[in-house]
């Protein structure tokens, strides 16, 4: 490669600094892509430790080329995403990969092959690190700037992505304890204003009682307890409700499989943080010393016989 092609090969990645992506900053400025994928290599290579029997450097090169294609086509949402812009971003990249001199073309493409495959473990890291920038970016952005959609898409965004590691599980669970603790802070419940009486008109007869008491009270079901960094549960938390352009097309990406999938493991962690704070409540039973049964039961089980087998 000589002086010339490498310029050439900057002047084309140095679009993504001008390419904006779906989200701001802390100050409300829209990021670009160049943003992106640098703060997605700096994690990869924060986690160098992390994953001593990986080879990070390789996960960091991934990360810095993975959205190389969008200097073709723009960045598009993922929830807006379809798998025709899709071809049409890998079809203009491999184009462009395929014209670069022969040692950076061949590197790129093997690098390209793995990251599609995602068979291995490197490959699995680069993909959580994206996914996770993003949710991360948006904890930092102001509430005002995020779209309808993205209240419940930082809750269930990106679990089945950090599966294979505890580490990366304990992260995404991190992230969602600020996304909750963030859509509580700067969009708290309203609370409901007591309605003054209104005075009764001079000449108004006044107002018949029921004859019937009033039995039944409807109470609406909260859609999702608020899960807070320490364990607790809070106040329900409001999710505005996702417009049907992007619900839909969210549901058409493999018969919506991500989606019920994300779902399914926030319900489990609610769930099981649900269980942990009811099993902290409950009473500690002590049994006397003196007591046969007890005694008696413990000492079978201890042995591992049964009552008839004594």
């Amino acid at each position: 490669m000589n002086a010339r092609e490498f310029l050439d090969i900057l002047h084309v990645a140095e679009r993504l600094k001008d390419t904006p992506r779906h989200c701001t900053t802390s100050k409300g400025r829209t990021e670009s892509v160049a943003e992106h994928s640098w703060r997605i290599s700096l994690m990869a290579f924060l986690l160098r430790h992390e994953f001593p029997e990986l080879d990070m450097d390789k996960v960091v090169d991934m990360c810095l080329i993975h959205d190389l294609g969008e200097c073709f086509t723009g960045d598009i949402p993922t929830f807006l995403k379809t798998s025709t812009d899709r071809e049409t971003e890998d079809s203009l990249l491999d184009q462009w990969v395929k014209s670069l001199p022969a040692e950076v073309s061949a590197d790129l493409a093997a690098l390209y092959r793995e990251m599609e495959a995602q068979e291995t473990m490197e490959s699995k890291v680069y993909k959580a690190m994206d996914k996770l920038e993003a949710l991360i970016q948006h904890n930092e952005s102001p509430l005002s700037t995020w779209s309808d959609n993205e209240y419940e898409l930082n809750k269930t965004y990106a679990f089945d992505n950090v599966v294979f590691s505890d580490w990366l599980m304990n992260l995404r669970k991190e992230i969602l304890a600020d996304t909750l603790t963030k859509i509580k802070a700067e969009n708290p419940v309203p609370q409901k204003q007591a309605r003054k009486p209104e005075a009764p008109a001079k000449d108004a007869p006044p107002k018949a009682r029921s004859a019937k008491p009033r039995t039944k009270v409807a109470i609406r079901r909260p859609d999702r307890a608020a899960w807070n960094a320490d364990g607790e549960f809070g106040a329900p938390v409001p999710v505005p409700a996702v417009p049907v352009s992007v619900r839909k097309t969210m549901e058409a990406k493999n018969n919506g499989a991500e989606a019920r999938r994300n779902r399914a493991l926030v319900a489990d962690l609610e769930r099981d943080a649900m269980i942990a704070v009811k099993e902290a409540d409950m009473p500690t039973i002590h049994f006397p010393e003196n007591d046969d049964k007890y005694n008696a039961s413990r000492k079978h089980k201890e042995t591992g016989k049964s009552k008839d087998q004594a």
